[in-house]
């Protein structure tokens, strides 16, 4: 018994074979323009900016630089420079300098911090270094040694 139907056997009651439809396997398309990109898939478009993670149980040395968000968990020893955020998680420790637009603080740093926006440093975290920042939120129970400039503006004091 077949277990697929022959184009070329008569169907009963029928005095012709039943003819199966026969398509390319490949059509050609034509173009008449440029090809156009789905550009909705990119990374780069793909809502807010993503973040980079160093985890709990890592150690890193080296130096971090770009445009996106950084999040330490772990132990970094070298510099970041970053357009973004860092968040140095509690737990966390990092030595060197840190640059960010915003920087929050819950573990510990050993260096100073730089930040066009804002500094926030959690009560779990520490400071070893000089912090310079447009913002500078400190809550209780944290700890810094070091400087702090905050509040002037390229003009000076308010801004003015």
């Amino acid at each position: 018994m077949a277990l697929w139907k022959d184009p070329s056997v008569k169907e009963p009651g029928t005095s012709e074979p039943t003819p199966l439809p026969v398509e390319p396997a490949v059509r050609p398309v034509e173009r008449t323009g440029p090809i156009a990109v789905d550009t909705a898939r990119r990374p780069a478009d793909r809502g807010p900016a993503k973040e980079s993670l160093i985890a709990a149980d890592v150690t890193i040395e080296g130096k971090i630089e770009g445009s996106g968000h950084v999040r330490i968990a772990g132990r970094f020893k070298g510099d970041v420079n970053v357009q973004g955020n860092v968040t140095i998680e509690q737990g966390a420790h990092v030595t060197g300098q840190v640059n960010a637009a915003t920087i929050v603080v819950s573990g510990e740093v050993q260096g100073n911090i730089h930040a066009t926006a804002r500094v926030e440093l959690l009560e779990t975290g520490v400071i070893n270094g000089d912090v310079k920042a447009a913002v500078l939120t400190v809550a209780a129970g944290s700890r810094m040694r070091g400087q702090a400039d905050f509040g002037w503006g390229e003009q000076g004091p308010g801004g003015k």
